[in-house]
């Protein structure tokens, strides 16, 4: 067995007590909520339940039950593939989960491409042509774009191309018409961010000697930059880059509000709005379990980039 398999084992044997604390404290949360799960829960099918039937309800559902008895049976049931079911809508959590998850992630593919194809390059551009007009020119929009909330960018967007030259729907998660304009806004941010984190990485690396040593040898600057220096600087922005993807899958809440684009994030808001506790709560496993998959790729690819890093260390 060699060091990489071992090393993704072990990462994997350490996310066991990483995940059962976060489902313990997440069951807490809800569990310590002021509001009463079987009174929300006619609240959403708008009845008024008599007391005895309420109780009736509790002992039901098992909520007279002292806590760690409650949240072995959730935990269980969790394990199994069980996350209860939608107070609001009576269908199970995985279901409504897994209708909203495919939208996310074209929405993130989406946002990905775009943010990839410009800001690598631009970054770039910025590096090599330092303290010159187009590197000016780039560090000047990408800390406008940085600047700017990206819910007041989604609004100029969609005045722009939905009500002013009504080129592009502003609403609505239907095909991929419906998918540029919540791509575009959520993008133009993160364009504009890692314009700046590619462009200082670049920098770094390009103060480093062997930048010298290269070209003394008679290699040619572009090959030395785009083979050495820029794998080397893309180091450090894979971490960020890691996250802002676990961001992008756990649901750009404010993004897929304002678009009404059916995503899990959403979902989410939809659900802390009638407080849905077991919606509420498999989004939160749901974001848990990305983030900790997220860090462990960000780590291999760590290894692919830079052979002298030691994973075991």
């Amino acid at each position: 067995m060699n060091k990489t398999v071992k090393y993704v084992i072990g990462r994997l044997l350490f996310l066991i007590p990483i995940m059962l604390i976060l489902s313990f404290f997440v069951f807490a949360l809800t569990y310590l909520s002021p509001s009463d799960p079987v009174m929300l829960k006619f609240q959403l099918m708008g009845e008024v339940p008599d007391p005895a039937v309420v109780e009736q309800a509790r002992e039901e559902m098992g909520l007279n039950d002292p806590f760690l008895v409650q949240y072995g049976r959730w935990l269980w049931k969790a394990l199994h593939g069980d996350l209860g079911e939608s107070y609001k809508t009576g269908v199970s959590v995985w279901k409504t989960m897994l209708g909203r998850i495919p939208n996310t992630l074209k929405l993130t593919g989406a946002t990905l491409l775009l943010t990839v194809l410009l800001a690598v390059p631009l970054g770039v551009l910025s590096a090599v042509y330092q303290n010159r007009f187009v590197d000016y020119l780039l560090r000047f929009i990408s800390f406008f774009g940085v600047s700017m909330p990206s819910f007041w960018v989604g609004f100029l967007l969609m005045y722009l191309f939905g009500i002013k030259l009504k080129l592009l729907p502003v609403m609505g998660s239907g095909d991929i018409r419906h998918l540029i304009l919540p791509s575009m806004t959520l993008a133009f941010w993160m364009i504009s961010l890692y314009v700046r984190r590619v462009r200082g990485s670049m920098l770094e690396e390009m103060n480093k000697d062997y930048l010298n040593g290269g070209l003394a040898r008679g290699l040619p600057k572009r090959q030395i930059i785009f083979q050495q220096i820029l794998p080397n600087s893309l180091l450090s922005v894979i971490t960020m880059f890691g996250m802002s993807i676990g961001g992008l899958m756990g649901g750009a809440t404010i993004i897929e509000t304002i678009f009404e684009w059916k995503g899990i994030g959403k979902m989410a808001v939809d659900a802390i709005a009638v407080k849905d506790f077991p919606i509420i709560q498999g989004y939160i496993l749901w974001m848990a379990v990305i983030y900790v998959v997220i860090n462990l790729i960000v780590d291999l690819l760590y290894r692919f980039l830079d052979p002298r890093i030691r994973l075991e260390g």
